[in-house]
């Protein structure tokens, strides 16, 4: 049971009736009668005439390879990423000038076709200039280096861009949502990035797209950084990272971290991309509680790219809780940058990433763009893909009605909860949070109770206080309709719904130390089975209200039955591993702890080493696995069969460790990267891959588990992997290079980590030695296969 302090603190909030929606003041939108529908009112996006709530993620698809792109746009549409979001780097597609080229991982209109195959829509942010990490902001050096006034509306630059756009349109002509063909994929464009003090050159690129027949419901631009943008001709989109790699190495958590992690309606962040700027920021980053557009972000931090002088070390759960924090702010479009990690492209005349070598302030690694994305580069599903997971999932289904509350912010506020309201005055979501990054983790609150005015029905959550604990981050239901209960209060936070034979079952996730008290209103105590009658309260009007709790500890087997509803309390890592998709042509949901994603026909799991086990609702048809007796009155469990595809290789081990030679660049004067003929004069390490390793296997990972400054991996002579280390294990699929690696060998070039190293490295895995470090602990090969769960 949780303590209960002797005094609780009440927190209280008055949630006043919403007021009616109107359309936003914005040029943009289908026309009325255009089938599915898309239209932008003050606090949400509408589809088809419903509230619509978006989750966006970034994966570039120039920057993975075409044969992958089907089964990673579905793994992000399996995590309930229901937009993709994607740059189109010019200097990618027309490094050569008049060449413009989109073949293989350049095939824009391929991708299109596959993300929509996959149930995703696509926004294309079709630059000219994108950033991204990319050189020149994406403009490829014949661009760069003419005399032109860049980003601006000089004529020689716009008929420049008129030539671009026009490009993009002929790969993506059939394939837009527009009057002329409203079932198309692209719904959204994006023009330019990061540009603050020309609005009437957004409304130009905005003009030129369209002149180009790129014709969509919705144009998006950056607003942070108090960005001046063309009123009524661009919906603004947000940023909210946990950290950066674009402050200073002497940093140590930036002080904007923490506005991420506090619930508020101010939606700017004035530091993202101010490292680029010419003079400081002088704007104020205003409230956008009366703003008449919804709050919509697109570059929520999935994780966090690593610069050689400053490598921020960002965990699952600090991804998680500021995703969560932006809902209970407001937050009507859910949009991450990066959701899936790619790998930079080696142009025939340059490299592409960021550098001081092309002016940058910081310099970036020759391929390596992880990011430390929920989806790794390598197709790794990492903790944060599945906590983001239960959150989409709960978008999914109770989405529409959470994007028509307007945020209530407590005026009494303690400093030491974190608490929001998003409601209408009848009912709506609390939002708690009580996590920040380890370098400044918040610590257990004690005497936690909220009481909420929802017009004439006061709610109080918990019944009685509790402890909060530290890292806690959670949404909870109040008074809102479940099935066969008209109103539900509960400390746990819904996950999804499914229409079984039974009726509607309905997951949720418990609250790590809270106690699960429902609150069901409308309902005949005598209607509940399952559960714990604690108490039978009067309403202030008419009705009872029933406080119960389950009878059996959260689990598949915490089962609590109201007429034809059932309410199932899981605990919060299992409830990770909650799955939701087609398979055999019913929607079904799964447990799954491990990775997968579902096909369109079914769902493939990765197996572990050793046997496992999932649950299915509704059961699988007879045949396949062996199904065995699980826990509950619902789910079928079946065993899915281990497979031990690891290879452990012996470490390589170095001749020395030498660190890297010390030198500054770039705008900032920065700590740069050793270059190519700084790798040159060491001494290669040869890694041993025995050929048999790559048959029948989806991916071929190698996992390197080292401590040192930068390592760069050669198939043959060919570059195909770096990192520079920030306490994360190296992962490298090496399934693409199979040929190269027969040929001529897998190749390892490492530079020590130096004790005297000015480059920011998270506290809690600095190494603490006083000589260099360069040592490989772990290695291994692992052959991915995935199984079908039928």
């Amino acid at each position: 049971m949780s303590h209960v302090p002797a005094q609780p603190t009440v927190r209280h909030v008055t949630v006043p009736a919403a007021q009616p929606v109107r359309p936003a003041p914005l040029e943009m939108g289908d026309p009325v009668g255009t089938p599915g529908a898309v239209r932008v009112i003050d606090r949400y996006v509408e589809r088809d005439g419903r509230p619509w709530f978006p989750v966006m993620g970034e994966y570039h698809f120039s920057r993975d390879r075409p044969e992958r792109w089907e089964t990673e746009l579905r793994t992000m549409r399996s995590g309930g990423v229901t937009v993709v979001a994607t740059y189109l780097l010019w200097i990618v597609h027309e490094e050569v000038r008049g060449q413009v080229r989109w073949d293989g991982q350049r095939d824009l209109r391929r991708f299109v076709e596959t993300a929509g195959r996959a149930g995703l829509d696509v926004v294309l942010r079709i630059g000219p200039w994108a950033h991204g990490e990319t050189r020149n902001g994406g403009f490829p050096d014949w661009l760069q280096a003419l005399p032109v006034v860049h980003r601006t509306n000089d004529p020689a630059y716009v008929e420049l861009v008129r030539g671009w756009y026009a490009a993009i349109e002929e790969q993506v002509r059939g394939l837009l949502h527009s009057p002329g063909q409203p079932g198309g994929p692209v719904l959204g464009i994006q023009v330019d990035n990061e540009l603050y003090d020309q609005p009437e050159h957004l409304a130009t690129l905005r003009d030129l797209a369209e002149a180009a027949g790129l014709r969509v419901p919705l144009w998006l631009a950056t607003g942070w950084g108090g960005a001046r943008l063309p009123r009524g001709r661009v919906l603004p989109v947000y940023a909210g990272y946990s950290d950066g790699f674009w402050e200073e190495s002497s940093t140590g958590w930036p002080a904007f971290g923490a506005t991420h992690y506090a619930f508020s309606t101010v939606r700017d962040d004035l530091t993202v991309g101010a490292d680029l700027r010419d003079g400081p920021v002088t704007a104020q980053a205003a409230d956008g509680a009366a703003d008449p557009w919804p709050f919509a972000t697109c570059e929520l931090g999935g994780g966090m790219q690593v610069a050689y002088h400053r490598r921020p070390h960002v965990d699952a759960d600090d991804v998680a809780a500021l995703a969560l924090t932006k809902l209970g702010s407001g937050s009507a479009w859910q949009g991450y940058y990066l959701y899936h990690g790619g790998t930079q492209v080696l142009g025939d005349r340059s490299t592409t990433q960021e550098s001081h070598a092309t002016g940058y302030p910081n310099d970036l690694p020759v391929r390596d763009y992880d990011f430390w994305a929920p989806v790794g580069a390598a197709g790794q599903q990492r903790p944060h893909y599945h906590r983001l997971r239960r959150q989409h999932l709960f978008l999914e289904t109770f989405g529409p009605d959470l994007a028509t509350y307007p945020t209530v912010l407590p005026d009494d506020e303690a400093a030491d909860v974190r608490w929001s309201v998003r409601g209408d005055g009848e009912r709506g979501y609390l939002f708690v949070n009580n996590h920040q990054p380890a370098v400044a983790a918040l610590a257990d609150v004690e005497a936690v109770r909220f009481d909420v005015e929802l017009g004439a029905h006061p709610v109080t959550v918990p019944t009685a206080a509790t402890t909060l604990r530290s890292g806690v981050s959670a949404a909870w239901p109040l008074r809102q309709p479940f099935g066969s209960v008209p109103a539900l209060t509960v400390p746990a936070q819904p996950i999804t719904r499914l229409d079984t034979e039974r009726g509607p079952v309905f997951l949720f996730a418990t609250t790590d130390g809270v106690d699960v008290e429902l609150q069901l209103e409308g309902v005949d105590a005598a209607d509940v089975r399952g559960a714990e009658i604690l108490r039978t309260e009067p309403l202030p009007g008419p009705g009872t209200r029933v406080v119960v709790t389950p009878t059996a500890a959260p689990g598949l087997a915490a089962e609590v039955v109201v007429g034809d509803t059932t309410l199932v309390l899981l605990p919060p890592a299992l409830a990770d591993t909650v799955w939701k998709g087609t398979i055999d042509g019913r929607e079904s949901v799964v447990l799954w702890d491990g990775s997968g994603y579902f096909d369109g026909k079914t769902f493939r799991v990765v197996p572990h080493a050793e046997d496992r086990t999932a649950d299915v609702l509704p059961p699988l048809p007879a045949g396949g696995y062996a199904r065995v007796p699980g826990e509950g009155s619902l789910f079928a469990r079946y065993v899915v069969p281990g497979e031990d595809a690891a290879r452990p290789l012996v470490p390589p081990v170095f001749d020395a460790a030498v660190p890297a030679p010390v030198r500054t660049g770039g705008s900032a004067g920065r700590s740069s990267a050793p270059d190519d003929a700084d790798f040159d004069a060491l001494v290669p390490v040869e890694v041993p891959v025995p050929d048999d390793v790559f048959e029948d296997a989806d991916r071929v990972l190698l996992r390197l588990d080292w401590t040192g400054d930068v390592m760069r991996i050669h198939a043959g002579d060919r570059l195909i992997a770096d990192q520079f280390w920030s306490g994360r294990r190296f992962d490298v699929d090496l399934a693409p290079y199979r040929a190269e690696i027969r040929a001529g060998g897998l190749w390892l070039r490492a530079f020590a980590w130096s004790p005297s190293s000015g480059v920011h490295v998270d506290p809690r895995v600095r190494p603490a030695s006083d000589v260099p470090v360069l040592e490989v602990r772990a290695a291994s090969l692992e052959a991915v296969r995935t199984r079908a769960l039928r």
